[in-house]
């Protein structure tokens, strides 16, 4: 009995420490690893909780089982002389053991229907203080601030990107956060409750950041919403968790919480930003300024498929390099990348006047095609 009693009084301490250890440092990983992660939000606190209290039910419910198992094992074994009972039905027992079920599963049920009504509750309890409209693009998220009129891509950032491309020639550990760092995070002020709003524009894709306490897929015709509620500053990493295409593994989600001054310097900065690029639309650039600004949008939207040489993947992406697109007619060109064409998407909603104009230009000049053409942003803007 002593040493049953042990076992158990083992098991206990380790599966405390397993739910109130703090995670490992980079150094190695700790038993707060093997549990579910607090995060920032209110929601993922309310999760993190009822998944303690139902993890503490069912340790509770354990030690009684196997104890009860354990202990007859020991002094109701048939050296012992024990001799087995000989009955079948036990109407008070079955009625005890079909009612104690019953109330641990109502003492999990209402907790866990409340935190599920408050995670699906964007507009009610606490009104919205900010709407931000998320789309997936293969393989790009796009935000759109409602309120701010700020609107702008997120794709994994150049370093990155340009390493998962060599694949098993480079280290990935030498690229900091490799595939978990993008090109323009999406930013929200702490302490204000966001709806979100989640669309696609081609695929299913589902918007998940781990420390916000929920996940929901973004969904082509459709318009389903959510709400985070920052508590601290920081940056939180997350992931297109539906499988998406070929590139899903390379479109990550970065959140920056900042407070309340940092966040209005940013949408100052962002709101200039963005009328600047209104009025660049209006200029008309040199074919050695549209190669520059091309390359660097070739990189982030098109090398992906296209490859950084512009040979395209044999029997799935046609090149650019020597391709009668690129050096037939400009019109075609625009269209076929404006509006796009069967598994090539359309980069009207994607890519800016100035951009389209830039990496048409680089495409139809660059990787040896020489064409000698010069696009402007004007000439997009009357195709759109």
């Amino acid at each position: 009995m002593k040493k049953t009693i042990q076992l158990l009084a083992s098991l206990g301490l380790m599966l405390w420490g397993v739910a109130h250890a703090e995670t490992g440092s980079g150094t190695g990983v700790g038993w707060g690893a093997l549990n579910l992660p607090v995060g920032v939000t209110e929601t993922s606190r309310e999760i993190h909780d009822l998944h303690m209290l139902i993890l503490w039910i069912c340790v509770g419910i354990g030690i009684l089982v196997y104890g009860i198992l354990i202990y007859s094992l020991i002094h109701h074994r048939k050296s012992k002389g024990a001799v087995p009972a000989q009955f079948h039905e036990n109407t008070k027992l079955e009625i005890v053991w079909t009612i104690i079920p019953f109330l641990i599963l109502l003492a999990m049920a209402v907790p866990a229907t409340n935190v599920m009504i408050k995670a699906y509750d964007t507009d009610k309890v606490e009104k919205a203080q900010m709407t931000i409209k998320v789309t997936g693009y293969q393989w790009k998220w796009r935000y759109t601030y409602l309120d701010e009129g700020i609107d702008f891509f997120s794709s994994l950032d150049a370093k990155s990107n340009a390493a998962r491309q060599l694949g098993s020639k480079i280290d990935p550990t030498t690229v900091e956060h490799y595939l978990l760092n993008v090109d323009h995070p999406l930013v929200v002020p702490v302490n204000k409750k966001i709806r979100i709003l989640l669309t696609a524009a081609d695929v299913l894709h589902a918007w998940w950041v781990p420390e916000f306490g929920w996940k929901k897929d973004a969904i082509p015709g459709f318009v389903t919403d959510g709400w985070i509620k920052v508590e601290k500053p920081g940056i939180y990493r997350g992931q297109c968790a539906e499988l998406c295409g070929r590139d899903h593994g390379f479109m990550p989600i970065v959140v920056i919480a900042k407070n309340d001054e940092d966040y209005k310097k940013w949408v100052a900065e962002q709101q200039a930003q963005q009328q600047a690029s209104k009025s660049d639309a209006s200029k008309t650039y040199t074919l050695d300024e549209l190669m520059v600004k091309g390359k660097e949008v070739y990189k982030s939207s098109c090398a992906a498929c296209h490859s950084p040489e512009g040979e395209g993947t044999p029997g799935v992406f046609p090149a650019i390099k020597g391709s009668s697109v690129a050096l037939g007619s400009k019109d075609d060109h625009v269209k076929l990348v404006v509006d796009g064409k069967n598994a090539m998407p359309a980069f009207k909603d994607q890519l800016s006047p100035v951009e389209l104009a830039a990496v048409i230009t680089y495409q139809r000049n660059g990787f040896g095609n020489n064409k000698g053409d010069v696009i402007q942003p004007s000439e997009i803007q009357a195709h759109q």
